[in-house]
């Protein structure tokens, strides 16, 4: 009986082991499947990074084609399915949030940080001691960079141009860079008070995009832009000098009844009544617009019935009235925080305390077949401006847009934390060094996996050096001499192909750019190595609840006839959603 009970214990004892290695090549299959998953993400926008990065070009489903490098925009539109490579999408939408630039170069460093997690985890280091250490690099490579940056004063507006061209430099339309960069730096110095502020509301800049003429004819306005045409009509203004400007809500139209009712007219007279009755409506209607001073009438857009009909703009053109027609209810607010004019939503409210004032009201041409309404000379009681963007093409147009926005960002990204540090992987350089020093005091797993992260950062140089065209493994080797000599601003050059001192060189980018890519990266990558298991909710399971709750329902609802039939509608985005998932699956 010994013999038998020792037997029974050791083939437990067997079975138990075997239980624990199919576990853990479980987990180590999970993880190996989710750092493939995210790195091929990475790996393919890493070829957009930097100045001399490759464009994308985007075909959406509806035949739409766009043509980028930035990374926020290129994974919005890539398709993805697996779950962990979601999240690198959502870890460059949230570096969009935060900073707003370095959108490619958080996903190529989270990449990498993924690849010496897959070397360390072979090693036998448990994921958890991976993450503890992850987490105190970045908080000494946050003290590196903070330690390496230039303060910075907001009225210095050349270093806020330079930042902002560095972030053009990149993009499709970087030869018009010198434009733009002054452009943005004034826009979000308009909106702001400098010795206040630690925050930039974007909201309150408005870039409007006319399609017409070249980058280099995009403008700042101080006042307001509007695509829309003025009124054409016979004898109607389009050009107004001392404006009085009124914003209504309500229609200026023949009233309609609330139901879908129709009026039955039997002879001529009751109809030549009818429409007598109309003009006198709407005479009525423009002659108090006219009445409180306004000489200017923004109109909303109307989804019940029309806002404005042809009767309406002739009494309006006669009272001598301009009129912009079709405002979207989105720019309501902008608008009057603009002109400081109040949205009138009847007719008996409009008077001359709700109306906005401005010097000029004119329509101007910006292209061969595109005018727009430009309001300029206003009060702007709201410190807003708005900007119009040029572009010769539909896809120039759309990227200088996002450009526009990524500029506007880092000036952002300035006025939040007012520290610059060099540019051209420098700071990375400075950091893994910092970082390979400081893995020499450490003890026990932590060492080699500080020195780890500290490898992982020169993917950021070695990408750039390899994207213009450079030997990158002779630059970043040079690179690290020059560090380790002392010359902590000297980085990649890309446009000589050598290495130089950034700041001289006028390559900068915002602290806060570099701080957010690091903690975010490093944050998705713990989230990552925490993960073990996959679970799946398999359709099988979802079918058999469907199919449950459906004889349920039918039971309960056995003696209802026409009742009866709802259950089976109920259940039906049940089955839908099962057989999506089998799909899938």
């Amino acid at each position: 009986m010994a013999a038998v009970g020792g037997a029974g214990g050791r083939a437990s004892t067997m079975g138990g082991k075997n239980e624990r290695f199919q576990e853990r090549e479980k987990e180590r299959d999970v993880r190996t499947s989710n750092i493939i998953a995210a790195k091929s993400v990475a790996d393919a926008i890493r070829t957009s990074l930097g100045p001399r990065g490759m464009d994308k070009m985007i075909q959406a489903g509806k035949g739409e084609v766009i043509i980028t490098n930035d990374g926020a925009t290129i994974l919005s539109h890539m398709q993805v399915f697996h779950p962990t490579a979601k999240m690198l999408v959502e870890l460059s939408r949230s570096q969009d949030i935060e900073a707003g630039d370095g959108t490619t170069s958080v996903c190529v460093l989270a990449g990498s940080l993924l690849d010496q997690c897959g070397l360390l985890l072979a090693k036998g280091i448990h994921p958890t001691a991976i993450t503890e250490a992850f987490g105190k690099c970045v908080t000494k490579a946050e003290e590196i960079l903070e330690s390496v940056a230039v303060p910075l004063r907001l009225d210095d507006r050349d270093s806020l141009i330079k930042a902002a061209t560095t972030s053009l430099s990149s993009k499709v339309i970087a030869q018009h860079s010198d434009t733009l960069a002054p452009l943005a730096v004034d826009a979000v110095l308009g909106v702001t008070d400098t010795e206040v502020d630690t925050n930039v509301d974007l909201s309150k800049i408005k870039v409007v995009k006319a399609l017409g003429g070249t980058t280099e004819d995009t403008e700042l306005v101080r006042g307001l832009v509007f695509t829309k045409k003025a009124s054409h009509v016979a004898g109607a203004l389009t050009r107004v000098a001392g404006a009085k400007i009124g914003l209504i809500q309500f229609c200026l139209s023949a009233p309609k009844t609330d139901m879908e009712n129709s009026v039955v007219v039997s002879e001529y007279s009751a109809m030549d009544r009818i429409l007598r009755e109309e003009r006198k409506y709407i005479l009525k209607m423009c002659k108090k617009i006219q009445k409180s001073g306004c000489n200017v009438l923004l109109i909303q857009k109307s989804i019940l019935r029309d806002a404005v009909n042809d009767l309406s703009l002739h009494f309006l053109a006669k009272l001598k009235i301009l009129v912009v027609k079709d405002i979207e209810r989105d720019e309501i607010e902008f608008i009057s925080q603009t002109l400081g004019c109040q949205p009138v939503a009847h007719v008996d409210s409009f008077t001359a305390d709700k109306l906005g004032s401005a010097d000029l009201v004119e329509e101007t041409s910006v292209g061969p077949s595109t005018r727009v309404v430009k309001i300029t000379g206003v009060a702007n009681p709201g410190r807003t401006i708005s900007m119009l963007v040029r572009g010769s093409n539909a896809l120039v147009l759309d990227e200088a847009h996002r450009s526009l926005h990524d500029a506007l960002c880092v000036v952002r990204s300035l006025v939040k934390k007012r520290f610059l540090i060099a540019g051209g992987g420098a700071p990375e350089i400075e950091v893994s060094q910092g970082l390979q020093k400081w893995s020499k005091t450490l003890e026990g797993t932590a060492g080699y996996c500080a020195k780890a992260y500290a490898q992982a950062l020169e993917i950021i140089p070695y990408t750039l050096a390899e994207n213009a065209g450079m030997h990158p493994i002779a630059i970043v080797t040079e690179l690290r001499k020059q560090h380790a000599e002392g010359h902590r601003t000297h980085g990649i050059n890309v446009k000589r192909g050598v290495i130089s001192d950034m700041l001289e060189e006028d390559v900068v980018q915002p602290l806060l750019v570099s701080l957010s890519a690091l903690s975010l990266a490093t944050e998705t990558v713990n989230m990552i190595l925490k993960i073990d298991d996959l679970v799946a909710v398999r359709w099988r399971v979802l079918h058999a609840s469907a199919a449950r709750s459906h004889r349920e329902a039918q039971a309960a609802n056995a003696g209802g006839g026409a009742a009866a039939a709802s259950p089976s509608l109920r259940s039906m985005p049940e089955c839908n959603a099962a057989h999506r998932i089998r799909a899938s699956l």
